[in-house]
């Protein structure tokens, strides 16, 4: 089986799931909750009128957000199930977002459009081979002047095991890395059966320098010791977020980055 085929067929299984979820809290979501954290609201500021395409939008609740904020989006995700869910849920909310399925490396097939902001957030990159295509795909995306946005999980956190205890992977894109799982990230749920998903670790190198290489030039860059999601191993609950009980405050949990697209030639 294919790398894209079986985690489309693990996002599948975790829609429903997810909806149900106390993680996702569907029902405060509907009710008006907004998803985003504080995190990802600081980069993306006023949103109101901007053009946001979102990368890997799951069943929709940030990309709703952001047009309850006035923007005008289009989510994409691989899950075909998610992406249903995700255009009932805008139905539902009365708002105007519209959603893609498609893999985020074969995006540019289905769709040709310009927009001020690309964001993408916690779990997303680490699910494509390719951080040089991801990023091509982003640039290609983005108006003179957009910025591409990036809240995720930081690099050293998928180098260890489910326990957060040891080291199990490099840190760097040397294979695929390939795991059957049963479980889902939230709430301790399970899927109906176990589902072989395909990853890969993507060093912060690797990341900026596949910016670089389409022309987008960095203008934030930070690093969290917490996690705005209680969504691994052995977490305790801290003033900002989420950090692994008994390292507190030595891990790296988060990144954030910003990266802009010249506005001219002559600023690139």
């Amino acid at each position: 089986m294919d790398y894209l085929t079986a985690n489309r067929n693990v996002w599948n299984q975790r829609v429903a799931v997810h909806m149900q979820s106390d993680f996702y809290d569907n029902e405060s979501f509907i009710a008006g909750r907004n998803s985003l954290n504080n995190i990802e609201l600081a980069l993306l500021g006023d949103v109101t009128e901007k053009r946001i395409l979102h990368l890997q939008c799951h069943f929709g609740q940030d990309s709703l957000s952001l047009a309850r904020m006035g923007a005008k989006v289009t989510g994409v995700d691989l899950s075909d199930v998610a992406i249903e869910e995700a255009r009932k849920l805008n139905q539902l909310l009365e708002l105007d977002a519209e959603f893609i399925c498609s893999d985020v490396l074969q995006l540019p097939e289905l769709h040709n459009e310009l927009y001020d902001v690309v964001f993408a957030s916690y779990g997303v990159i680490g699910w494509h081979p390719s951080m040089t295509r991801f990023m091509e795909v982003a640039s290609q995306y983005l108006k003179p002047g957009g910025r591409f946005i990036l809240a995720e999980f930081h690099p050293v956190i998928w180098m260890l095991d489910h326990q957060l205890e040891n080291i199990e992977h490099s840190y760097f894109n040397r294979s695929a890395i390939v795991e059957t799982n049963i479980e889902s990230y939230t709430d301790g749920s399970q899927l109906a059966e176990p589902m072989e998903e395909y990853g890969w670790n993507h060093s912060l190198s690797e990341v900026f320098n596949a910016g670089f290489a389409h022309g987008l030039t960095l203008t934030h860059f930070n690093e969290y010791d917490y996690s705005p999601y209680n969504c691994f191993a052995g977490m305790v609950r801290t003033e900002q977020g989420f950090q692994v009980a008994g390292k507190e405050g030595v891990l790296p949990m988060v990144f954030s980055l910003v990266m802009r697209k010249p506005s001219s030639i002559s600023q690139i």
